[in-house]
């Protein structure tokens, strides 16, 4: 798929990477650019066309679907993190992530999906995480999402594959947003993010590792599970303490 002459939509748009996946879109010749976010006035970048979107609510997704019916690049950006664990964490806490990170994409992407057939297939990008495939104390809500989201998408993949849309999954470590602000560690700035899984869609990509950390994580999947966590404990340690 070529991001000259596409018209797409992002959610979470006003701020971190749905904001940096909104201004790559323009300046990489996007013939339209719907910027969504469920307070649309702090969305703050010219050129864009705004609209109200709760992915949580769907109403609000219907709304916005009726609203950019010639979508043909559906950017699922829109998540939250609330620091919770699954045992003694809260649950409507974890309800709410899961309403959000998995349910809010699907309802996304089963909303767009007719219009992507129509205009020619086109593509979806669902951001996710190297947390899709590890867990840390304080973020097991976070992590129960992003691996839900990723087994979400892959199957997403195979069902639109006929219709020809492109489903890319993309990983990342940490970037440069307010929800890493409190990591003091080398973080992927949120244009890079934007560039790497663009560029992923133009060369047809099911996948995107966009850093270092996404890349090292993902390798270490054919280990045991104790291998594995040992191997997590030791590169989180070593982030920490750089």
């Amino acid at each position: 798929m070529d991001i000259n002459d596409s018209v797409a939509l992002v959610t979470g748009a006003n701020r971190g990477l749905g904001r940096a996946f909104a201004q790559r879109l323009l300046e990489r010749g996007a013939h339209k650019v719907y910027a969504t976010a469920r307070r649309p006035e702090t969305v703050d970048l010219p050129g864009v066309e705004v609209l109200p979107l709760d992915i949580t609510s769907p109403a609000s997704v219907r709304a916005v679907a009726a609203a950019a019916p010639h979508v043909t690049l559906l950017v699922n950006n829109a998540g939250i993190q609330t620091g919770t664990d699954l045992v003694a964490g809260s649950l409507d806490a974890v309800r709410h992530e899961v309403d959000t990170n998995v349910l809010g994409h699907l309802e996304m992407i089963r909303a767009f999906a007719p219009a992507l057939a129509r205009n020619g297939g086109g593509a979806i990008v669902n951001v996710l995480s190297a947390m899709s495939w590890f867990g840390t104390r304080g973020a097991g809500a976070y992590h129960l999402t992003k691996a839900a989201a990723w087994a979400m998408t892959n199957g997403v993949r195979l069902e639109l594959a006929d219709q020809g849309t492109l489903v890319t999954a993309v990983h990342l470590g940490l970037a440069d947003t307010d929800m890493s602000a409190g990591w003091p560690v080398d973080k992927i700035a949120p244009s890079d993010l934007a560039d790497a899984a663009l560029d992923g869609v133009e060369a047809g990509a099911a996948e995107v590792l966009a850093d270092q950390w996404s890349r090292d994580v993902k390798s270490r999947l054919t280990l045991t599970p104790e291998e594995f966590n040992a191997a997590m404990d030791r590169a989180l340690a070593a982030l920490t303490a750089a």
